[in-house]
């Protein structure tokens, strides 16, 4: 894989977009005083600007990111990975809409909000994005920054 020439702006956007929009799960890294550091996998929503996650709120993660709303996501194999540093927000349950509740759940085949323990949506968003496959990619990995788009 080493020999493959590195990807240009455009192309790199264009699989990063693809696979933010057909992956299901992503790696969340979170940080805080009630839980320490944590990394669990998610399943996500996607709109095309956020994520969306959601997450017991007791669990480590979810205390973690009402405590402390960076997060770190990780998505795709070690050889073609996408990382997002983001900002979390959380969301309650009504807040959010009937609409969007059903779009979480249709698309990672999951509904919170019939669970006996209480879960957190968050809304995640990405402040900066990178993406590499190999050394040769680590030049002009990063493809977000401050929020916007680079290109």
């Amino acid at each position: 894989m080493a020999s493959v020439p590195p990807r240009g702006l455009a192309e790199r956007l264009r699989d990063t977009r693809e696979r933010l929009e057909s992956d299901i799960d992503l790696w969340v890294a979170t940080s805080g005083s009630p839980g320490g550091v944590h990394l669990i996998p998610l399943s996500y929503l996607w709109d095309g600007t956020t994520f969306l996650v959601s997450t017991p709120r007791a669990s480590v993660t979810g205390r973690n990111l009402l405590e402390d709303a960076r997060v770190r996501l990780s998505l795709g194999p070690t050889r073609d990975v996408v990382i997002v540093d983001g900002v979390a927000e959380p969301v309650d349950i009504a807040d959010l809409g009937h609409e969007r509740c059903a779009a979480f759940a249709a698309r990672t085949g999951f509904d919170p909000s019939g669970s006996a323990e209480p879960y957190q949506y968050f809304v995640i968003r990405p402040q900066r994005i990178q993406a590499w496959r190999e050394a040769n990619e680590l030049r002009g990995r990063v493809l977000m920054r401050d929020g916007q788009w680079l290109g």
